[in-house]
Parts: structure tokens; C-alpha cells; sequence
């Protein structure tokens, strides 16, 4: 599911804390300009997509996300990877390094990250 950026806005409020009514992730968007109708477009759109549910609570709606913020991003750097680099990881990660550089941290997490990968594969 592709969720635009303004739309990742609305849902890392709702990743933070959930439920919401539509005030109160207007109220945590207070600083993005957006008027209350933008707000509550993005939580329809959202809604409409499946990455919210909206439930209802006497007079108003409370949204919660139906898609997990890991999941979302797992399909996010998935479809960029498959489109700018053949799905392959080695070419993305070369250019995320050639671009902003890596620090010592960085590299011992990436070291890290691929003894345990090939721990996993060795089973």
C-alpha cells in the first residue's frame, strides 16, 4: 500500500497513540498548518485504504492503524529498492553509503547485521 507523505504524517501520530479521535490528531498536527479539514481528508484517505480503521464513539470516530509502522516501512524500502535497484540490497546500501557516508556506529551495526544473517542462513 503506498501512503503519501503527508499521509505518513497523520499516521505516525496514530502509531504513537491509538486510538484518536479526528481533534486530537488535528491538535498533534498543530504545528504542519494543515486546517482540520486537511487533517481529516488524510485520516478518509487513509481509512479508505485500509491503513485505518475508524470506529465509532458516540458522535465522533477513533482511528487506529491497521497496518504496523515496521510493516509499513518493510514494503516502503521494498518497492524503492525493486525500483531503483533491481530489489537487490548491496547497490542500495552502496549508494545510501556513497551518499551520506557511514559512521563507526553504522558499520558495526551493518557488520552485525550480516554475521547474523549468515548465521541464519548456515542452518
Amino acid at each position: 500500500m503506498r501512503i503519501t507523505s503527508a499521509e505518513l504524517r497523520v499516521m505516525d501520530v496514530l502509531w504513537e497513540t491509538a486510538p484518536l479521535g479526528a481533534a486530537e490528531v488535528v491538535a498533534a498536527l498543530k504545528d504542519s498548518e494543515w486546517s482540520d479539514r486537511t487533517v481529516k481528508t488524510l485520516l478518509a484517505r487513509l481509512t479508505d485504504k485500509g491503513a485505518l480503521a475508524a470506529e465509532p464513539e458516540g458522535r465522533r470516530y477513533l482511528y487506529r492503524p491497521l497496518i504496523a509502522r515496521e510493516a509499513h516501512r518493510k514494503d516502503a524500502v521494498s518497492r524503492l529498492s525493486e525500483r531503483l535497484f533491481g530489489g537487490r540490497a548491496a547497490p542500495m546500501v552502496a549508494h545510501l553509503a556513497d551518499g551520506q557516508g557511514l559512521s563507526e556506529t553504522d558499520l558495526d551495526e551493518l557488520e552485525a547485521l550480516v554475521r547474523t544473517l549468515r548465521g541464519e542462513q548456515d542452518r
